[in-house]
Order: structure tokens, then sequence, then C-alpha cells
């Protein structure tokens, strides 16, 4: 599609969204009433625009006026009176799935680099134990041993009943910090992001594997199933953030590597939101759930289809239906 042709083929929308934004500004009552409609969809629609015409490097008269466009629709549709609630719920009814979506590329490299790794490393480590050393001290796996033990009335790291709390408060701030590395690390081209994610996954399978051959598979995975399935996707997806900001570096096209960053920051913004929900929810389960031994096994395996499958379901269809409605 030539540039020409893609303008008159969505030249009506831009012109409504326009018109739109003109008559909304200042008019409070009237962003309530649009806001979750017409505007939204205009607005998501205009978005997915400025991506495709930047991704086919079209005039950069096109991309100014999409950007401008957008920033403007935002600008209206998040203005500071309407912070709180609404936002968020906007926020992960649509622009978080939407933003996965849009980022499909990234997500599945950043997938891969992060699970062949781990299966790598956990099939190495099963069939070859000695190999769990060159990627934690042997004080330190005797530890994770002891941690996972039939005998042992807590999972996880020692704690008492009463230091649940606590131990939430930690796995918040371990498991931000592994996903701020994932996505920070962007900036050095990419590399960084991909280095983080594959060392992740090669640590992850590492002690898998070692746990698993010790016959200790019940008891880990039964703690590790239920929160993965929030924590492992936050890091794959700030790996995907970070992927987006190396890539805008790597391949500005026809904009100069700041304008490109700060385009890619924007885009991946939403992402990063979207992982720090998550990984409250994982730390929640963690230090409440994951950790108990009264609940049978099959309860908690239930339990873990369920949230993998909301999870995936959540960033593969939430929010579709309102994105591409015209």
């Amino acid at each position: 599609m030539t540039p020409l042709q893609f303008e008159r083929q969505h030249e009506a929308e831009w012109l409504e969204l326009e018109e739109l934004l003109k008559q909304l500004r200042g008019s409070r009552k009237k962003r309530r009433d649009l806001q979750g409609n017409r505007l939204a969809q205009l607005y998501r629609r205009a978005c997915e625009h400025l991506a495709m015409a930047r991704e086919r490097a079209y005039p950069v008269y096109q991309i100014d006026r999409l950007q401008h466009l957008t920033a403007d629709a935002h600008q209206v549709i998040y203005q500071q009176s309407e912070l709180g609630l609404q936002r968020l719920v906007t926020l992960f009814a649509l622009d978080f799935p939407c933003a996965v979506r849009a980022h499909k590329v990234y997500v599945w490299i950043a997938t891969l680099v992060f699970v062949v790794p781990t299966l790598v490393m956990g099939l190495l480590v099963y069939f070859k134990p000695d190999l769990i050393l060159s990627v934690v001290s042997a004080e330190q796996a005797t530890e994770y041993a002891r941690m996972y033990a039939d005998s042992t009335e807590v999972l996880g790291r020692a704690r008492d009943a009463g230091d649940d709390w606590m131990m939430f408060g930690f796995y918040i701030k371990n498991n931000i910090g592994i996903s701020f590395q994932c996505f920070a690390s962007g900036l050095f081209a990419g590399i960084g992001s991909l280095f983080f994610l594959a060392f992740n996954g090669i640590f992850g399978g590492a002690i898998g594997g070692y746990l698993t051959q010790l016959g200790l598979s019940s008891t880990f995975y039964s703690f590790v199933v239920t929160h993965s399935a929030f924590e492992l996707t936050a890091i794959v997806l700030s790996g995907a953030a970070g992927l987006r900001i190396g890539h805008s570096l790597l391949a500005p096209k026809n904009q100069t590597r700041v304008q490109a960053l700060v385009s890619a920051a924007r885009d991946s913004i939403v992402i990063v939101y979207g992982v720090i929900a998550m990984l409250v929810i994982a730390a929640a389960i963690e230090a409440f759930w994951s950790s108990q031994r009264w609940m049978p096994l099959p309860m908690k395996y239930g339990i873990a289809a369920v949230c993998w499958t909301a999870v995936l379901a959540y960033l593969t269809l939430q929010g579709r239906g309102r994105a591409h409605a015209s």
C-alpha cells in the first residue's frame, strides 16, 4: 500500500477523531459519555495507524500528523481530572492487553529467549546434577533442597506463618527488581533484555531440574505453579518492552534515535504498568497461598490451571472487540 492509498483509506477516521477532539475539549460531560465508546475506538485505531506508518517508513508529514493526533486524544482521555478509577479500568480493560498484542513480535521473541534456556538447562541438570554448581554454590543448592523438602512445614523461604506479610513485601521487591532489569537493560540495544531473560530462564531451569532429580517435584512445582502464571508472564513482558526500546535505537527509521526512543517508551510504558500489577498479584499468591501445605495437590494444580487460563485469555482476548470496533 502506498502512502497516498494509506492516507485515503483512513482519512475519514482521522478527520472524525479531529472533530471529536474539538468538540470534547473543555466538555467534561461529553468526555465521560464518549471516553469508553467512539473516542476510545478512534484513538486506538489512530495508534495502530501510527505504528503502521512507522513500520512502513511512510512520509514524515503523515507520521507527524498521527503523532499529534494520538497525543491530543491521549491528553483528552487521560487528563488530570479523569485520573482515578475510570483510568485504571480503561488501562487494564483495554490499554494493557491491547499493548501486549501490538508488541506480539517482541513478546514471542522474549518468550522463546526465556523458555528455551529454561527447558534446556532443566533437562541438562536433571540428567547431570553436578551442573547445578555452575549456576549456584553448593550451599545454595543445599538450601534449595531444604526449602522444598517433604518435611518442611512452609514451602519456599524459611519463615513462620506470621511472616507472610513480610514475605509479601520481599517478593514484590525481588520480582520488580528482576523485571526492571529485563526492561531497563533494553537500552543497551536490546542485548541486556535478552541476557537477563536467558539468565533467569537458565537459573529457574537449573533449580527445577535439580529439585526434580532429587525427587522433590511435588513440593517444588506445587509451590511455583500458581503464582508463576503472573510472575513469569510479567518477566517475559518486561523483556518484550525492553526489546521494543532496544529495537527503536537500532532501527529508528525516519526518526532520530531520541525521537524513536521517546516513541518506544510511550508505547511500552502501558506494558510496564500492567507488569507491576501482575507482580503484585504474584507476590500475594506466593506469600499467602503457594507456601501453604494444608491443601491437597489437586486443588493447587486446579487453581493454577485457572490462573494460567485466565492470564492467557486476558492477554489474547480482553479488549479485542473494543479496540478494533469501527
